[in-house]
């Protein structure tokens, strides 16, 4: 089954085509900058397509040289969620994962500004993440105001639909640990009936997290939009629970 997966990662929507030259300018540069930071990879896709990357299964050991638990943000768009994560919790590994360099920029180089040795990004499609780590090898993943794709008929592109929970699990540590982070109602309620009809363990589930669970340190992260979606009187959702690393997920409809 395809995934459909669109190459914008975000309900988070992008300025207008008609931009200052001088903004055309700015997003070349940060992409040459970005292929100097040593906190970011960026495989071509035919290099990892129904391919091994070197690291795969080997993050701890080659590159963070350290034992400590490994959390993969999906669609990390500008990382404020990855740096902060990172921040917040230093005896962790952060990883942030997305297919725009130009977004991606602004977390590599606050990472490295603020010596966050922790953190690293990846720039690739997430139907590849396979081919980046290997089974059991990450810990939680975060999915942060990811792409909702409205409508039945467009359920199979969502990062929380069940081809993509299946790859999930297989790189997941066995009842390893799903964010998601939405201020969409619909791809929060989707999701949540995926996990009640797969029996699956459902730790927090808020339709207002600013306001249920306002002393949470991983809650208080926001990123540039969710901040914008607050201001205009949006209600942020927020669903965790655990996948079985052996229970295949059953598709609703």
């Amino acid at each position: 089954m395809s995934s459909g997966e669109s190459t914008t990662w975000g309900s988070e929507s992008e300025i207008s085509n008609r931009k200052p030259a001088s903004v055309g300018k700015n997003k070349l540069a940060r992409w040459a900058e970005l292929g100097t930071f040593s906190n970011v990879f960026q495989p071509q896709g035919d290099e990892v397509k129904n391919k091994d990357h070197p690291l795969r299964g080997k993050w701890r050991q080659n590159f963070f040289r350290n034992k400590n638990p490994l959390v993969v943000e999906l669609g990390c768009g500008k990382g404020e969620y990855t740096t902060g994560l990172s921040q917040k919790f230093p005896s962790n590994n952060y990883i942030g994962v997305d297919i725009k360099g130009a977004r991606m920029w602004r977390g590599a180089k606050t990472a490295g500004e603020q010596g966050l040795h922790n953190t690293a990004f990846i720039r690739t499609r997430i139907e590849f993440i396979s081919s980046f780590f290997d089974s059991g090898e990450v810990d939680e993943i975060w999915l942060t105001f990811p792409d909702p794709h409205p409508g039945k008929k467009n359920a199979n592109k969502r990062l929380t639909c069940p081809w993509f929970l299946n790859i999930y699990r297989n790189i997941l540590k066995d009842k390893g640990i799903i964010h998601l982070k939405t201020d969409n109602d619909e791809l929060f309620l989707y999701t949540r009936s995926l996990a009640e009809v797969n029996g699956l363990n459902i730790l927090k589930s808020s339709t207002d997290i600013h306001q249920e669970m306002p002393g949470d340190e991983i809650i208080k992260i926001q990123t540039h939009y969710e901040k914008l979606f607050l201001r205009e009187g949006s209600k942020i959702n927020y669903l965790e629970f655990r996948l079985d690393k052996n229970k295949e997920i059953l598709p609703l409809f």
